[in-house]
């Protein structure tokens, strides 16, 4: 809403002009240097000292191109600028331009650069402008000695990308520039730095930010003393008081529009700043009900820029006439002033300034507020549109430059870099890798021979236990022995002997005797098959040592769990075919499926069932408790060992089970293989 008054110190040419000479192609009187050095002095009027810069130009150009040359074609460029003809700054610059690319000259292709920049940047080609600043700041970025131009390419820069509205991007150059201002002796261009980056963070709405930099500003100018001509603390103060407006802060605006205007040299020196001090003064005491001098400084206001003919500004004083009035209540006035702005806008084929106009009229004049506001929003929306493109568009002109190759070659060179680090990267990693796998398998290893060592020291405990039980078995056999020879055959004997004498008996008793002696046969009869029997069930449970462990483990179960255990071992295996290897892990595989079943499954039956035929030995483990989910990748140690165990014995290993449906394990063994491989080592 409210005109800005940009402080653009910045001269892009911020280097000493050096003489040269230019070799004698003509006479000196014709040369290009003595034409230039004529418009150099102030004895001869202005209209005459641009004809010799005119002919100083037209010589030089024609010349071999040489670094004397450009050296002159560079001070002919500087001095169009001094004398602002736009026309033959633009000339003059394409030719240095020219020939500057065509021998690399990096010095004078900076200035080139740096001319064609300023050039597009003062005819309103901010696109143009914005590319040639980028080609000077590449350019100077890798010139140790040239930091300050750099720091100017920076301020010009960001000040174009202000002009466009891409206040971010002006935000990071101007930040650029004040990084080397501030240690420089400049102290001039760091000032119009501080003032500059106090817009943006305006135009931001980073008020405090804004604040600071203002104020940076000011206290730059009053301490090294850059008061002059310009009313360096006026143009602080405004800044400042324009950013208590944007905040509504109208009392702390006012305080700084005053403070601004004790300066009374200001409307001698710069009208322009001195209306723009009235203006705003006038409008933060609208804003605050202070009608002091009011209306008079909205129309000086008006008046000085009216001469000056700048409509943006113009229409900026006509609305803010019109805003009084409506204030007031005169919407006569009010709408007057409202349909000048809207005139004056219109003519200036500015968008912005058409629709502050219109956003005026619509708010005084009701009766065509319907006609205003369509024309408002269809401008409006055309706008935004516009700022939307425009933000993104230095970045999209900056990759559509030719330095862009160059800077391809910088990061295919870092890619490489990258890439040689991390292949380097990728084999130390390989190389870890391949250590800590090795190390592994070394773990693996150790721990399958401590394996192989538990399982032989478990082969001779249960051959130890074997032997005490085949040392209980034959002393149970010389008992049983014992008991035949002094228990039964005496019996036998005596019962013998009076049968005998039962034969010549006479007595009549004799037949009952004989029918007692017979009863005492029979008993001894039964006592012979306990006997026997006895024996027999000996043979079946102490036939081998394996099946006696297995069903200790059962029994054990049976006594220190809940579930309730059925188990069949199949008595027509013939064990001693089998290896003590697969005797093993057939223990060890039913001992880990018991705790299994504890831990986890929550069961109340349990089978157990080892049968075998003349090729294999069969195991099954089944329960009724919670089940588990067979498919999933990883499994428990217990179960891991189980199946790596049926692998160590070439058996196969097949496990069942569902959700709350019980858990079945069947493993197959071979027998005749497993005992070649044991006999082979």
């Amino acid at each position: 809403m409210k005109v800005k008054y940009f402080i653009i110190l910045i001269l892009f040419f911020g280097c000493t002009k050096k003489k040269t000479e230019v070799g004698s192609e003509k006479s000196i009187s014709e040369s290009g240097l003595y034409y230039f050095n004529l418009s150099k002095q102030e004895k001869y009027s202005d209209q005459q000292r641009i004809n010799f810069l005119n002919r100083a130009f037209s010589l030089t150009s024609k010349l071999q191109n040489s670094k004397e040359s450009r050296n002159l074609l560079s001070d002919i460029v500087f001095q169009y600028y001094d004398f602002e003809l736009s026309d033959g700054f633009n000339s003059s610059s394409k030719v240095l331009l020219k020939n500057s690319l065509a021998v690399l000259d990096s010095t004078n292709l900076g200035k080139a650069y740096r001319s064609r920049a300023t050039y597009y940047k003062n005819t309103n080609n901010l696109d143009s402008s914005f590319i040639y600043f980028s080609k000077a700041e590449k350019l100077y970025f890798k010139l140790d000695k040239q930091k300050e131009i750099l720091a100017n390419v920076y301020l010009n820069k960001g000040v174009v990308q202000c002009m466009a509205s891409d206040f971010l991007g002006a935000e990071l150059s101007l930040t650029r520039a004040y990084s080397i201002y501030k240690d420089s002796d400049n102290k001039n261009k760091l000032y119009g730095t501080l003032n500059q980056l106090g817009l943006v963070y305006n135009e931001l709405k980073e008020y405090e930010k804004a604040v600071f930099y203002h104020e940076k500003a000011l206290e730059t100018v009053r301490k090294y003393n850059l008061q002059n001509e310009q009313h360096q603390e006026a143009v602080c103060y405004n800044n400042l008081g324009y950013l208590y407006i944007k905040q509504k802060k109208y009392k702390e605006a006012i305080t700084n529009f005053e403070e601004a205007l004790k300066d009374k040299q200001i409307l001698k020196d710069d009208p322009d700043l001195y209306s723009l001090l009235i203006d705003n003064l006038a409008y933060s005491r609208l804003q605050s009900s202070n009608y002091k001098d009011l209306p008079k400084l909205f129309f000086d206001a008006l008046a000085i820029r009216q001469k000056f003919n700048d409509p943006t500004v113009i229409v900026g004083s006509s609305i803010h006439i019109s805003e009084y009035y409506q204030k007031i209540g005169n919407n006569l006035l009010s709408i007057k002033y409202s349909q000048d702005a809207i005139k004056v806008a219109k003519k200036s084929k500015i968008p912005g300034n058409v629709v502050l106009a219109l956003r005026q009229a619509q708010v005084v004049d009701t009766k065509n507020a319907s006609l205003y506001s369509r024309d408002y929003v269809r401008i409006s929306d055309s706008l935004q549109i516009v700022e939307r493109q425009s933000k993104d568009r230095f970045n999209r002109i900056t990759l559509e430059t030719d330095e862009i190759i160059q800077e391809n070659d910088i990061l295919e060179d870092r890619n490489r870099k990258l890439l040689l680090g991390f292949t380097i990267t990728f084999i130390l990693v390989g190389l870890l890798f391949v250590v800590r796998a090795q190390r592994a398998r070394t773990r693996e290893l150790l721990f399958k021979q401590a394996q192989q060592k538990a399982n032989e020291e478990i082969f001779n405990l249960m051959m130890s236990q074997q032997s005490i039980i085949d040392e209980s078995r034959n002393k149970e056999k010389k008992r049983l022995a014992q008991d035949l020879h002094d228990g039964v055959l005496g019996r036998m004997f005596g019962l013998r002997l009076n049968l005998d004498s039962l034969n010549s008996s006479t007595d009549p008793d004799a037949p009952q005797k004989r029918n007692e002696l017979l009863n005492e046969l029979k008993t001894i009869e039964q006592d012979i098959r306990e006997i026997s029997h006895d024996l027999n069930r000996e043979k079946l449970v102490l036939i081998n040592n394996f099946v006696s462990i297995v069903h200790n483990l059962l029994e054990e179960q049976k006594s220190l769990h809940q579930a309730e255990v059925t188990y069949n071992i199949d008595t027509s295996i013939n064990w001693d075919k089998i290896g003590n290897a697969i005797k093993i892990n057939m223990y060890r595989i039913l001992q880990e499926g018991l705790q299994n079943i504890n831990k986890y499954a929550n069961a109340k039956n349990i089978s157990v069932e080892i049968s075998g035929n003349s090729e294999n030995v069969f195991l099954k483990i089944q329960d009724d408790g919670i089940g588990f989910d067979v498919n999933k990748k990883s499994k428990g140690i217990g179960m891991q060992n189980m199946i790596s165990r049926t692998n160590d014995c070439q058996g196969i290993i097949d496990i069942t089970s569902k959700k709350d449906n019980g858990t079945s394990i069947v493993i197959t063994i071979p027998i005749e293989t497993k005992q070649l491989i044991e006999e082979q080592a």
